[in-house]
């Protein structure tokens, strides 16, 4: 007897998860691996949040909220739209959810129809094409070069658009390759969307507040405000603020497709945790102090690696503009061969080898979909990071 739907052979468990995981295990046997496969801040969640999240505890914020968030928190939501990217949203153009991913799952159960493409720029976030299958989509996945800074040009776009396309995911900055996109470059993306009314853009701002060398973040919204009526901006709280285990995320768009999510919602998850989303009001509303120390420290964390990266003659990265990825080239070690023999056939086999070798877990490119490259996590300490690029430099060394 066949127990699942045969949707679900298209569906693979989240590799970074999944490489985490492995790297647990091995810890677990008291292997000390230098686990940089998952993306998560090793910071705790600011104390002020945390106490307003104590506060709700204590006085009975323990009930269910709205389906699609507590006033509140829709409310600091919309301020932070207005303050950091001047952008209006009403309370019906706002949903909260358990974390970034549930948005962008309700987005896509709420819009799909069987066999429509969602457009994917590639390197793209693993769950990306997967949440796409799993709803009856297909993923169609433009390859952006290292060249182009990994980021989706016009021409590409226009060339990757047909009848059956539905959706555009942009992330910005990207995971994994930290690529950030210029106020120019999102309104040369407008221009092509203009002449494509039906197409729908879901732009994933996650790592807003993670940008270095001075940037300055410039949201989908912001550049593109013509194309409101189908945009769906996603973000949340868990990387800026430290909060992965707390699970808020928000999605700001067009009041009918935010009416349909929540609609998804109410009959999957309800609402998001009462207490999870006080916190959230807390983390929007409060001092932003602690998310320009952590960014400080990202950045700090990122030219570690780069510098670590780039010694090592057979890898390249460039210097990513955002997140707290490094997302490096490692074209020069496919077919090299291992000490006890194995050819490194493309980046799966350089991450196994990685991790038997070195120690040190990291997620292949392919599962970005574009490879050879792989993806470390810079969200942990400078000290295990300078460990981990000791390991890897020693372990490709031995490469023959």
């Amino acid at each position: 007897m066949t127990m699942l739907a045969k949707r679900m052979a298209q569906v693979k468990p989240s590799p970074s998860m999944a490489v985490s995981q492995a790297a647990k295990a091995l810890a677990a046997q008291g292997v000390d691996v230098a686990d940089l496969g998952l993306g998560e801040p090793d910071f705790n969640t600011p104390a002020h949040i945390i106490e307003a999240a104590h506060k709700a505890a204590i006085e009975g914020d323990t009930r269910y909220t709205a389906t699609g968030g507590a006033p509140a928190t829709k409310a600091a939501v919309a301020g932070k739209f207005k303050r950091e990217n001047g952008l209006d949203f009403a309370a019906d153009e706002i949903v909260v959810a358990n974390g970034a991913k549930q948005i962008i799952f309700n987005a896509l159960m709420a819009t799909l129809e069987e066999g429509d493409e969602v457009i994917l720029a590639a390197p793209y976030f693993v769950s990306y094409p997967d949440m796409a299958l799993m709803l009856g989509g297909k993923p169609v996945v433009v390859e952006c070069s290292r060249a182009d800074g990994f980021k989706l040009t016009p021409e590409a776009l226009a060339a990757a658009i047909t009848p059956k396309s539905k959706w555009l995911f942009l992330n910005m900055p990207g995971n994994p390759s930290g690529a950030v996109y210029s106020d120019a470059e999102l309104k040369a993306l407008g221009q092509v969307l203009g002449d494509h009314p039906n197409l729908l853009i879901l732009s994933d701002e996650i790592y807003e507040h993670i940008l270095f060398d001075g940037l300055e973040f410039v949201s989908f919204g912001q550049a593109c405000p013509e194309l409101r009526d189908r945009t769906l901006i996603v973000n949340g709280v868990s990387k800026a603020y430290a909060m992965t285990g707390w699970r808020i995320g928000y999605g700001a768009g067009p009041a009918a497709l935010i009416k349909g999510m929540t609609t998804v919602q109410s009959q999957s998850t309800t609402n998001a945790c009462s207490i999870a989303q006080a916190a959230t009001v807390a983390a929007l509303n409060g001092p932003q102090d602690e998310v320009a120390r952590f960014r400080a420290a990202f950045e700090r964390r990122r030219d570690l690696v780069v510098a670590g990266i780039n010694a090592i003659p057979e890898l390249a990265l460039d210097a990513p503009q955002g997140a707290f990825y490094a997302y490096i080239d490692c074209t020069a070690l496919i077919g090299r061969t291992t000490p006890n023999g194995t050819i490194l056939a493309d980046d799966t086999a350089v991450t196994k080898f990685l991790l038997d070798e070195a120690r040190v877990a990291a997620v292949p490119g392919g599962a970005y979909g574009l490879s050879p490259f792989f993806r470390l996590s810079t969200a942990t300490s400078d000290e295990v990071l300078s460990a981990a690029i000791t390991r890897i430099r020693d372990a490709v060394a031995r490469l023959r």
